[in-house]
């Protein structure tokens, strides 16, 4: 059972949005209405004068800050806008007032001026000659730990140029025996996690405190500390249970802001996003996609080239990453001897994009899936056997330089095809496979403390955003060191506390921070063996654990006996410590990926001819895991995962229409329900113990959302004849695909 289960389900559970302090303001954030324009007035002398008002943070409280502009890769975003807005949503001012209601109503009531600048609505309207320029300049932040990995290119929009080649992709075209090239397109797509941003921020004599439901908590502390010009030990970031976070929480969102807000109005201050505004605060990028695949006589891939342009919203965030993500994952689980391809992030006056889970991921294999579908069928092959002729196998080279594959696409591909054959016909399956680089840093510390009562204490930075993070971790820690899951209590990540980790993201935590804890815990029992062995005057190997003490000789001591005997009183503790680092375990942790992350899907599915309506019939998801830690979580992980995958198949799309956003709102904003998920529904788990992480594990909870949307696809062309590019695939484009279809071959 999960450890957060009955909190949660009672609804005792404190998430960040439920948390309180004593004194606390509440900030609501007035928003540009323009996607590009200089702000020449701003008339806040109403607002001031409504009832219960304590402060309004505007651009021009700039002596607050120490930095106004903040990042990851650039320094391009400013804390609150000061001159010029880039986006429609953008924050132009906090009004704080003693209720929520009130801050609400005195927002309103704050006046604005704008000078409408030209915009650039579009990837290709941003790479245009003539297109205005978002940003100046290009500041990247030199310690950032992707530092080098970002290209901008001055005087452009071009925030990440990324090239992937190998070999001599002109010699393989010149020589080939026919060429297919085709172009797809993904939309952004908000994180709609059930709980919307939300932070509280608190300026005392030890520093800034803040609350927050970040994903990556140091990166919070980090990046405070430097707007506000202080020892990053004098920023102390605390984060309770997230309500969801998808890769949307991640880094750094709002908490600069909301830490001004309350540096001016004296008082902590607390901000809570509606969900419109969370879906005004990031996305995932959408992207175009060409792809030509260059094939030999018999149908052997020569080599493939790829051009990807992504949406990279106004502010860069974590988009340099997600593009060059986006290259290494358009390569797929197939030898491609000669490769080249292109990744570029732009700036557009959009909401920015951001992580969003396995970033790259979606974008890129909806393109190169449908794409091998698509030359299967011109090849009148069936697009198993294409795939398994052109399959990587493990110890493979996916990507130069990087680890070996380490798993059996061939394997991962024959399990969901068996679950999806039986009972239809094998030519109306759709299939799609996926590999890819997990961006894991592998940095990460734990502290496991044994109190003499028997509890057992756990402090990491780990976030639990639903996706079962201390159910493991308290697995891991009870196992080593023997004793009962109830005992083992993780507490709430905590700067001041807790041991740094990069953050929760990226499939790395039951790993990395796994291996923390393993080795933490491993440490408390060596200190535990060593001190009852001093106090018994025993070599260790006559003691060993049992539940709430050791075994030592012939006899049983629970850990307050033993810390008795030790100090000479009732209490004591040991804690155990450590760290994890690329040279950990002989550095066998320094080569990227840890692990390749990988997928399979197939499905099947039927359409109502006359609405275009599809329905997914079967569904199957295979992936490799190397060890389940918690495989009810595990199992929940790769569903969830591929629900997300189904919204983004067919129903999820942020539109804008010059810049302004048509469906940023729950109302507009179609998600998955649970109608739309088949019954038959199976879920495959490779257990072959071959990880690095704890037990063999690997990371995962990712994969799982990367084939969705291209089997559906492959689907709707092999049983309907239909072949869809755009995404989402609508009714609508799915009825006018079939209506083209029935009108051609009239």
């Amino acid at each position: 059972m999960r450890p957060d289960l009955l909190e949660k389900v009672s609804g005792k559970a404190e998430f960040i949005s439920d948390v309180s302090i004593d004194g606390m303001a509440f900030g609501k954030v007035v928003r540009s209405t323009e996607p590009h324009a200089r702000i020449i007035g701003m008339d806040v002398s109403l607002a001031e004068q409504a009832d219960g008002v304590v402060c309004i943070l505007t651009g021009a409280d700039i002596d607050l800050l120490t930095q106004t502009d903040w990042g990851l890769f650039y320094e391009d975003r400013p804390v609150i806008a000061r001159d010029r807005v880039r986006y429609v949503g953008e924050p132009v001012a906090v009004v704080v007032a003693d209720t929520q209601a009130g801050a609400e109503a005195a927002s309103r009531l704050v006046a604005v001026d704008y000078e409408p600048l030209p915009i650039c609505a579009t990837p290709e309207q941003a790479l245009a000659g003539d297109s205005p320029l978002l940003h100046d300049d290009f500041r990247p932040i030199s310690d950032f730990y992707f530092k080098g990995t970002a290209r901008g290119k001055a005087g452009t929009n071009v925030f990440q140029d990324y090239l992937l080649e190998r070999g001599d992709v002109d010699s393989a075209e010149h020589s080939a025996h026919r060429i297919f090239e085709h172009s797809y397109s993904f939309p952004g797509i908000a994180h709609f996690a059930m709980e919307p941003h939300c932070a509280i921020a608190r300026f005392d004599h030890a520093g800034l405190t803040v609350w927050s439901g970040a994903q990556s908590p140091t990166a919070v502390q980090k990046v405070l500390a430097r707007v506000f010009g202080l020892p990053i030990a004098r920023v102390r970031v605390i984060v309770p249970y997230v309500g969801g976070g998808f890769g949307g929480k991640a880094s750094v969102k709002i908490e600069p802001l909301v830490a001004a807000a309350a540096r001016k109005a004296g008082r902590p201050v607390k901000v809570l996003l509606s969900a419109e505004e969370s879906m005004l605060t990031c996305r995932r990028l959408g992207a175009r996609i060409t792809i030509r695949t260059a094939v030999d006589a018999q149908g052997a891939i020569l080599s493939r080239t790829g051009d990807i342009v992504m949406d990279g919203g106004a502010y860069a965030d974590t988009g340099p990453a997600v593009a060059l993500k986006s290259a290494h994952r358009l390569v797929g689980p197939y030898r491609l001897p000669n490769l080249r391809i292109r990744a570029r992030a732009v700036y557009t006056n959009t909401v920015p994009g951001a992580a969003f889970r396995s970033i790259g991921g979606p974008q890129a294999v909806w393109a190169t899936e449908s794409h091998m579908d698509e030359i299967a069928a011109e090849l009148g092959e069936d697009p198993v056997d294409f795939r398994s002729r052109h399959l990587l196998q493990r110890g493979d080279a996916v990507i130069d330089n990087l680890r070996p594959l380490d798993v059996d696409p061939a394997v991962m591909m024959d399990a969901a095809v068996e679950a999806t054959t039986k009972g239809h016909n094998r030519a109306s399956r759709g299939l799609a496979l996926a590999v890819t680089d997990p961006g894991i840093l592998p940095v990460a510390g734990a502290i496991v403390r044994v109190h003499a009562d028997g509890s057992v204490e756990v402090r990491s930075m780990s976030v639990e955003i639903g996706q079962g993070v201390r159910g493991v971790l308290q697995r891991i820690v009870a196992e080593t060191l023997s004793q009962p899951l109830e005992v083992v209590h993780i507490l709430d990540p905590d700067t001041a506390s807790a041991p740094y980790d990069w953050g929760t993201g990226a499939s790395r935590s039951s790993m990395i921070m796994g291996l923390a804890v393993e080795k933490a815990a491993e440490d408390a029992v060596s200190k535990l063996f060593a001190l009852a062995s001093e106090v018994f005057e025993l070599e260790t190997t006559a003691i060993s654990l049992a539940p709430g003490g050791l075994d030592i000789g012939d006899r049983s001591v629970s850990f307050r006996d033993l810390f008795h005997a030790a100090h000479g009183i009732d209490s004591g503790d040991v804690m155990g410590q450590a760290s994890i680092t690329p040279r950990s375990f002989d550095g066998k942790l320094a080569q990227a990926p840890l692990f390749w992350e990988t997928a399979a899907a197939a499905c099947t599915v039927s359409v109502d001819p006359e609405t275009g309506v599809v329905a997914l019939d079967t569904y199957a998801g295979v992936a490799d895991i190397g060890r389940a830690l918690n495989r009810p979580a595990a199992e929940g992980q790769e569903e969830g995962a591929a629900v997300q995958g189904l919204g983004h198949a067919l129903f999820e799309n942020l539109i804008f229409d010059e810049g302004q956003p048509m469906t940023a709102m729950p109302l507009l904003y179609r998600v998955p329900r649970l109608s739309d998920i088949p019954a038959d529904w199976t879920t495959v788990l490779i257990e072959n113990g071959d990880g690095l992480g704890p037990m063999g594990a690997k990371g995962m909870g990712e994969g799982g959302i990367l084939g969705m949307a291209p089997a559906i696809a492959n689907a709707l062309a092999r049983d309907h004849g239909v072949r869809l590019r755009d995404l989402p695939m609508t009714p609508e484009r799915i009825w006018t695909a079939l209506s083209a279809r029935k009108t051609h071959a009239s």
